[in-house]
C-alpha cells in the first residue's frame, strides 16, 4: 500500500472499532491487529489513538455538516420543504453512515453545548433560527422568539433520529412526515396520515405524479 492507502485503511478500521466499542474500549493494539500492521505504523500515521480518533471524528463531522448545509440552503424551497430536507438529510446520514453517527453522537448528548454532535446541532439550530426569524417577522411575530423554536425543532429531530437508529422503522420518509406534521400543525391539529410535500416525494422517487 501507498502511505495514503495505508492511512485510509487505518481510518476505516478504526472507524468500525470506535463505533462498536467506543474510543475508551478500543486499543492501538486492536486497531493494528485488525489492520494487520504493527503498532508503530499506527503511531507513524496518527501519533496516538487520540490522534486517529480525532481524524475519524473530523471526517464524519464534515460529512454531516455538508449534508445538512446543502439540505437547508437548497434554493427555492418553502419553509416546510426546508424542514423536510433537513430531517431527511439527518436520517439519510444515520442510515448510510451508521458507524460514523454512532461515533459522533456517543460522547455528546443532544442537550449539551459541547461535543461534536452537539456542536453540529448548535449550528443547525442557528441556521433554523435565521430562517424562522424572517418568517416570524413576515407574520407579525416577535423574531426574538425564533431561537426557542429553533432549539425545540432541532432537539426534536435529533432525538427522533437517535431513536430511529435502533429500529429503522417506520421508513425515513414516514418519520420525516410525522416530525414535520408535528412542527407545522402541533399536537392539536395532527394529520391522521401525514405526507411529505409533493416536491420532496418527487425528489426521493416516491411518486410518479406530476
Amino acid at each position: 500500500m501507498t502511505s495514503a492507502q495505508r492511512r485510509n485503511q487505518l481510518i476505516g478500521v478504526a472507524r468500525g472499532l470506535f463505533a462498536a466499542n467506543g474510543v475508551g474500549g478500543t486499543s492501538v493494539e486492536e486497531i493494528a491487529s485488525t489492520a494487520r500492521v504493527s503498532k508503530p505504523v499506527v503511531y507513524e500515521h496518527f501519533g496516538s489513538k487520540d490522534g486517529l480518533y480525532a481524524v475519524v471524528v473530523d471526517r464524519e463531522v464534515q460529512l454531516l455538516q455538508s449534508s445538512l448545509l446543502a439540505a437547508l440552503t437548497r434554493p427555492h424551497q418553502s419553509p416546510r420543504s426546508i424542514l423536510e430536507s433537513g430531517v431527511l438529510a439527518l436520517l439519510d446520514y444515520i442510515d448510510d453512515h451508521t458507524d460514523g453517527f454512532q461515533i459522533i453522537s456517543r460522547d455528546s448528548s443532544v442537550g449539551t453545548s459541547t461535543g461534536s454532535y452537539a456542536s453540529i446541532l448548535s449550528d443547525v439550530a442557528s441556521w433554523v433560527e435565521g430562517l424562522l426569524s424572517e418568517t416570524f417577522a413576515g407574520h407579525g411575530y416577535d423574531p426574538s422568539d425564533a431561537g426557542i423554536y429553533a432549539q425545540a425543532l432541532t432537539g426534536m429531530v435529533a432525538m427522533a433520529g437517535q431513536a430511529w437508529l435502533e429500529t429503522r422503522q417506520p421508513s425515513k420518509e414516514q418519520v420525516a412526515a410525522h416530525l414535520v406534521d408535528l412542527a407545522f400543525n402541533g399536537l392539536g391539529r395532527l394529520s391522521a396520515s401525514p405526507q411529505l410535500t409533493r416536491s420532496t416525494q418527487r425528489a426521493r422517487g416516491l411518486t410518479n405524479r406530476p
